[in-house]
């Protein structure tokens, strides 16, 4: 057990300090502090004894250097139970420190705040504080060490109950503070990095915190949890406004968060307001509205539904403006796993209420989580990282090598198409109409498969593919491809082009009548 006698507290964040303080002093402990925490203390009626009193050295440099002193992390590493340490301690005049309460500059809060500039930013990198809590972590025989305020009341109650603390408490304090430690200094070298420009680091340096744990992984024999970005929670801290809240229902599962953040990735890659409909990571059904009308998204959703209804059936839905009660009203007449939306209006929500299990999530800025997004994937021996996927080809660069060229109309058809494609697993193929799917063939190993599931399922509807434009993910390494998607009914087909046969596709193209657009940008997605 450790007996504190000596507590040394130095926090940027002041939760709860002073009634902390007080329960230590009722313990008869002697309290050193720096600088505001000094003032706080003291300011309240709790005895503190300055830090540069008990070193006998001025605190310098604005603050830079005040517990930099051998004073200090000798009080806080010496092994006490060996007998060099005393002697070294004795000798050289340093009093132990028995438990250090220390939280750091708030860098990340610092650079989360708009226009934040590069000067501000580095001086919020913390030096003493992490040096001090590393020293006391290694030390965790001796020295206790707290890093949040949400663990005050457990240390005052054990001291208080117990009389001092416990190795085993100490050991998890100690591994609380290298995880603390460990995410402040990936968040600055994270911050360096982008500022530098540099999108793939040498190391590798990520730190997210656990906001939610799920009911279970891909299988409920997985565990699993939801982490965010420290950063985007500070954001959202100071904005005031939680970029993801759930409504209603039951437990999120790891399946529920992929599909619905697939939903909502979908959705925001239309060319106007829409619905969509998603299963196991798939678009199984996508629409634009039409006009301005009060029921045009509830309209869009029934288009999005009518392209596969069987697949529909417990999907993730997801819109881009408020879901009103016409169009909830259609949403329940199915079963449904989530809902994700901007906002829901007091109809729809009265309409949901009565699906007690059906997950709502409010997704106001969905900014926070579609910009600057990196994927991390895991594979035997190491992980992959890269950018996400989030652009189209600008119609400008478009090329157009057949001898029919798509009018407006269908250039429009044609892009609705596309930005559906790229969110479609490879292979992919997509048939739509101006503003709805038709068909969608998704994730098989040959392109000609996809091609003859996106029609099979268009069959299936009852949806006529005569007229319609197709969207092929990528390049068609053969004719065979071109030709099954002309045979089923399509006028213009868009693709990446790059393949050693675009030749003799562009020719089967020709041949069959049909305008073909290449957009020089490949969207496979594993």
């Amino acid at each position: 057990m450790i007996e504190v006698k000596r507590a040394l507290l130095s926090v940027s964040d002041k939760t709860d300090l002073v009634p902390f303080a007080k329960r230590l002093q009722a313990k008869n402990v002697e309290i050193l502090s720096t600088g505001g925490t000094l003032r706080a203390l003291t300011e309240s009626g709790v005895r503190a004894r300055a830090i540069e009193e008990f070193t006998g050295f001025p605190e310098i440099m604005d603050g830079r250097v005040k517990t930099l002193h051998p004073k200090i992390h000798g009080g806080l590493l010496a092994l006490r139970d060996r007998p060099e340490h005393v002697e070294a301690m004795r000798a050289n005049d340093i009093e132990g420190i028995d438990l250090l309460v220390v939280n750091l500059y708030p860098f990340a809060a610092t650079i989360a705040k708009p226009g934040v500039s590069f000067e501000d930013a580095i001086e919020n990198i913390d030096i003493g504080g992490p040096a001090m809590l590393r020293a006391a972590a290694k030390n965790y025989g001796f020295t206790a060490v707290v890093c949040d305020p949400a663990d005050y009341d457990l240390i005052a109650r054990t001291l208080e109950g117990e009389g001092g603390l416990s190795s085993e408490l100490c050991l998890e304090l100690s591994r609380k503070v290298f995880n603390h430690t460990a995410a402040y200094d990936a968040m600055i070298a994270t911050y360096l990095n982008d500022r530098a420009g540099i999108k793939l680091p040498d190391q590798l340096t990520l730190t997210y915190r656990k906001v939610q744990d799920l009911r279970y992984g891909e299988n409920p024999h997985q565990s699993a949890a939801f982490y965010r970005s420290r950063l985007d929670l500070e954001k959202e801290a100071l904005s005031g406004r939680s970029a993801i809240s759930q409504l209603q229902g039951k437990e999120l599962s790891f399946n529920n968060l992929l599909d619905a953040g697939a939903a909502l990735r979908t959705v925001h890659s239309l060319p106007r307001d829409g619905a969509v409909i998603i299963k196991h990571l798939n678009p199984c059904g996508v629409a634009v509205v039409r006009d301005e009308s009060p029921q045009a998204l509830d309209d869009a959703f029934r288009r999005a539904r009518a392209c596969d209804p069987v697949s529909a059936f417990g999907g993730i839905i997801a819109v881009r403006s408020e879901l009103d009660e016409r169009t909830a009203r259609s949403i329940a007449e199915n079963f449904a796993e989530v809902i994700v939306a901007p906002s829901f209006s007091a109809g729809a929500l009265a309409v949901f209420a009565e699906k007690k299990n059906l997950r709502l999530l409010r997704v106001p800025d969905p900014e926070a989580f579609l910009k600057d997004v990196h994927e991390i994937r895991a594979v035997p021996g190491g992980v992959l990282y890269q950018q996400f996927d989030a652009s189209v080809a600008d119609r400008s660069t478009w090329q157009y090598p057949t001898r029919l060229k798509p009018d407006e109309e269908t250039l429009q058809a044609l892009d609705f198409a596309w930005r559906v494609c790229k969110c479609v697993k490879s292979n992919a193929i997509v048939f739509a109409s101006g503003d709805a799917t038709l068909g969608i063939g998704a994730g098989q190993m040959s392109r000609i498969d996809s091609v003859e599931i996106a029609a099979s399922k268009a069959k299936k509807a009852g949806l006529e593919l005569k007229g319609s434009v197709a969207a092929s993910d990528a390049f068609f390494p053969f004719r065979d491809g071109l030709d099954a998607i002309a045979a089923a009914g399509a006028r213009a087909v868009i693709q990446p082009g790059g393949s050693v046969r675009d030749e003799e596709v562009i020719a089967a193209a020709d041949e069959q009548g049909i305008a073909m657009v290449f957009t020089g940008m490949r969207h496979f997605l594993h």
